[in-house]
């Protein structure tokens, strides 16, 4: 597996090593070790989503406050997606900068979105099939959010807006400006 430092080094790109043959194709999907040795972070998953969207469905921005933070290593099992991770963490010199990566079954790339980040996707296949894994569980007490159509972080989701379905509780998400937020200086891997 090859892994790439996106424009915000926190986030990684994972390209895996794909092997086609007449039967189909196998590849590792996860290997702890490699990716933590690279993310220089200790990762330690307990649960695994999956969720299955139409075309236009925008899911986030979503993450959840310490000490229910969580890492998550996003997927696309069939489809394709926008996957956009969005840097929440006070002081942080790219601070409410994004990162987009299109994640699909045909490239079978991942993103690692450590704590410390906002998340989403939108839908842009007929339908997608997102699956990923995370390092704490869910917490309804500590799930945040922030407005998809923040003016301040500029994100293109590459989907006209009259094509966006979002959920009601996405579309009362408060600005970056205005939302719980991490700090930079935190230690969020101890």
């Amino acid at each position: 597996m090859e892994f790439i430092r996106t424009a915000i080094p926190d986030v990684i790109l994972c390209k895996p090593q794909v092997y086609y043959d007449e039967r189909g194709y196998f590849f590792e999907t996860f290997r702890k070790e490699k990716l933590e040795n690279f993310a220089g972070i200790p990762l330690h998953f307990c649960q695994d989503n999956e969720s299955k969207s139409t075309k236009g469905v925008l899911r986030g921005l979503h993450y959840q406050l310490p000490p229910f933070a969580q890492t998550k290593l996003v997927r696309v099992i069939q489809g394709s997606v926008l996957d956009v991770a969005v840097d929440i963490r006070k002081g942080s010199p790219t601070f409410g900068h994004y990162v987009s990566q299109v994640l699909s079954d045909q490239n079978k790339h991942q993103l690692l979105i450590p704590k410390g980040f906002a998340h989403g996707y939108v839908v842009l296949s007929d339908e997608a099939i997102f699956s990923y894994k995370v390092d704490n569980y869910y917490h309804q007490a500590s799930e945040r959010g922030i407005a998809y159509d923040d003016r301040a972080l500029g994100i293109d989701w590459n989907v006209e807006s009259s094509q966006l379905i979002i959920s009601e509780k996405d579309k009362k998400q408060p600005l970056l400006a205005d939302a719980d937020l991490f700090d930079f200086n935190t230690n969020l891997y101890e």
